[in-house]
């Protein structure tokens, strides 16, 4: 069987820009720089009430702020979990295609209707009872 490798993209030369840009956020967002600065914006926010008498606008600016930046997070983060979930439904995939006796059925069941998944989660539910039936059998045998 030919050994097939896979070669990442560099992300500047055909990657979508949509998941370069998520991907480097991402990574940006969940760093400890962003986060410490996020802090001292928070620690800057709050000293600075006293000066502005805790107006509506002193708050005002701290909730559109966070809600602006929770918005956009969001949309970074879902499409980091779906290119992860998507690696590890591939990474799988070829696992469950390398090994003779897996069932290749099983490749690509994320894309099935809910009645599909739920009609596997009841066959293999059988399998495991008939696997746990029989080494109950074997230990009292």
């Amino acid at each position: 069987m030919a050994n097939h490798q896979v070669q990442a993209k560099n992300p500047a030369s055909g990657m979508h820009w949509f998941g370069a840009l998520s991907a480097s956020f991402a990574r940006l967002a969940g760093s400890p720089v962003t986060f410490a600065l996020a802090m001292a914006l928070l620690v800057a926010w709050a000293l600075s009430g006293p000066y502005f008498g805790f107006s509506d606008t002193w708050q005002l600016v701290i909730n559109t702020a966070t809600s602006i930046v929770t918005f956009l997070i969001v949309f970074l983060i879902q499409n980091t979990q779906n290119r992860d979930a998507r690696a590890l439904h591939l990474k799988l995939d070829e696992i469950i295609r390398s090994i003779k006796r897996a069932e290749n059925e099983m490749i690509n069941i994320e894309r099935l209707s809910d009645e599909e998944l739920a009609e596997l989660t009841e066959r293999y539910d059988r399998i495991r009872c008939e696997a746990e039936k029989r080494r109950v059998q074997q230990k009292a045998g």
